[in-house]
């Protein structure tokens, strides 16, 4: 299976407009920011996880 590593064009488009809505932020905000992007990646992860287990 071969998965790409590059991002689309969009998903370029979306790092640099997030990029540019990051810079404003304090440090407080970043790390709560930060932590939230984690926390819903882990939630992603899972639901992949799950996903995969009920196709097999």
């Amino acid at each position: 299976m071969d998965f790409p590593i590059e991002l689309t064009l969009e998903q370029k488009f979306r790092l640099q407009t997030l990029k540019e809505q990051v810079q404003g932020l304090t440090q407080e905000e970043a790390q709560t920011y930060l932590l939230e992007v984690l926390r819903q990646m882990m939630v992603k992860d899972n639901l992949v996880k799950h996903l995969l287990k009920d196709a097999a």
